[in-house]
């Protein structure tokens, strides 16, 4: 295929992926058409669930005293929160069990600890990673199983516990019948929506799909260009983000999708016309890249309707919004597609490793703690993430009633889905930011991005043929 860029996009793709790893043609309409329903990409796993199982053989009386090793990477208001919970545990627990937290900067870090750990025999005793990092460690036969745990009589989960984790967080722990994980901590990315700035644009209501999305973000566009100034044509509409969250979202929302089971399939019609249907967008000025602005900033200036963020940072568009005097309403929206809508959620579950059936046991009672009602609500008020019990929006109806763009974002949990269940996720999700990059920065035209895709696709299978997604 002949390249009309200097800089082969494969190549681009390989750096861009190592350094974040590292200390056919568009159909004549861009907004794809399709008769169903994507329904996610993570595979049907049959549901945890808390059955009564024989005895663990661990009398209590040997729980005593007994401590365990817990490694993380939570960072910033969670890692402070986690340190408090880990704390209060340790001082009111009935067995006197003690956990002994360890905390790294990132997952990326984390999951390079655990290697060395590995080779060394010094494992700890539970984890807080990535579920496609403990798919890695699974295969090496060093995941426990936490169905029988969760199913103990003497210690296991009340009846309907595990079934009040939302469906998407609950599967994504399931692989080959075994529960690898309890979720510790999950968010999603969320497009952040002007609400008064519509009404004045003359819409009564969020988009519905992708087709109200463009009209909506044109509109915006179209009311910078009716001013007399030239230098702000470019705004309105959507800021360009390429966080590959927002991306997968995106492509699933338009009915696209990334794996067949064990295989990677970047290449696709539907991934096509979505990613077409993103970048025309931008060639119509529905859209627009920024060189400087913050994202939050474009938003309380009015230059942008629409923005994709993280849930968590909430609290940063209500300072911009502050900051710039601006009292329009808004609130926050999945990413709207062909018949419903997708936000992809994401982040760290609780991991039991091998050890000894005491520390075994002393681990999961600490799983069972933070995953209680009570921690869960607290966890919640303290990071602003998604909550991992469904019950739990009944205990923090102060908290909602504070933060309605919150509250409007976790509303609807079947918006929720999860990440493909492949060990090689970890590196190949970065696929998916890069792409996109790719294709806004070098302002690829339309006929060009089959090659982009191509390339993602030879990358995704590269990375996914080495030994735990290296």
């Amino acid at each position: 295929m002949i390249r009309v860029h200097p800089l082969p996009a494969l190549l681009m793709l390989v750096l861009l992926v190592l350094s974040a790893c590292s200390p056919a043609t568009p159909a004549g309409s861009t907004t794809p058409v399709a008769s169903a329903t994507h329904t996610g990409e993570t595979p049907n796993e049959p549901t945890p669930t808390a059955t009564a199982r024989p005895s663990l053989g661990v009398d209590a009386a040997a729980l005593r005293g007994v401590s365990f090793q817990v490694w993380h990477a939570f960072a910033g208001e969670s890692y402070q929160v986690f340190s408090e919970q880990t704390e209060l545990f340790n001082a009111t627990n009935e067995w006197g069990i003690r956990a002994v937290p360890s905390g790294f900067g990132d997952h990326l870090t984390l999951y390079e600890a655990m290697q060395v750990a590995i080779q060394s025999g010094d494992l700890p005793n539970l984890v807080a990673a990535l579920p496609e990092q403990a798919l890695t460690w699974q295969a090496e036969g060093l995941v426990v199983d936490l169905a029988p745990y969760a199913g103990d009589v003497e210690f296991g989960l009340a009846e309907g516990e595990s079934e009040d984790i939302p469906a998407a967080l609950r599967v994504q722990d399931v692989h080959d019948g075994d529960w690898l994980g309890l979720p510790a901590q999950r968010s999603a990315r969320f497009l952040y929506y002007n609400q008064t700035w519509a009404h004045e644009l003359g819409f009564s209501a969020p988009p519905q799909n992708g087709e109200e999305f463009r009209v909506q973000a044109c509109a915006a566009n179209t009311a910078f260009k009716a001013d007399s100034s030239l230098q702000n044509d470019g705004f309105g509409g959507w800021l360009v983000d390429s966080h590959w969250q927002t991306v997968y979202s995106w492509l699933l929302a338009l009915g696209g999708s990334v794996v067949d089971e064990e295989a990677y399939t970047f290449r696709n019609d539907p991934n096509l016309e979505a990613l077409s249907f993103l970048k025309s967008l931008y060639d119509d000025n529905c859209a627009w890249l920024s060189t400087g602005a913050a994202p939050f900033d474009a938003f309380a200036e009015r230059k942008a309707l629409f923005i994709s963020a993280d849930l968590s940072e909430i609290p940063l568009a209500s300072l911009a919004m502050g900051s710039a005097g601006n009292s329009d309403e808004w609130t926050l929206l999945p990413f709207p597609g062909l018949d419903g809508a997708v936000s992809v959620a994401y982040g760290p579950s609780y991991t039991l490793l091998k050890s000894s059936p005491e520390e075994q046991l002393a681990a999961w009672l600490f799983m069972r703690w933070m995953f209680s009602a009570d921690s869960q609500a607290l966890w919640v008020e303290s990071s602003g993430q998604l909550p991992l019990r469904s019950s739990v929006l009944t205990r923090i109806g102060p908290y909602m009633e504070a933060h309605p763009q919150w509250q409007a974002a976790v509303s609807e949990p079947e918006w929720l889905i999860g990440v493909p269940q492949l060990a090689s996720w970890r590196s190949v999700r970065y696929t998916l930011e890069d792409g996109m990059k790719y294709i806004f920065q070098v302002n690829l035209p339309l006929a060009e991005i089959p090659s982009v895709l191509d390339e993602m696709q030879a990358l995704a299978e590269e990375l996914g043929s080495k030994p735990g997604g290296e």
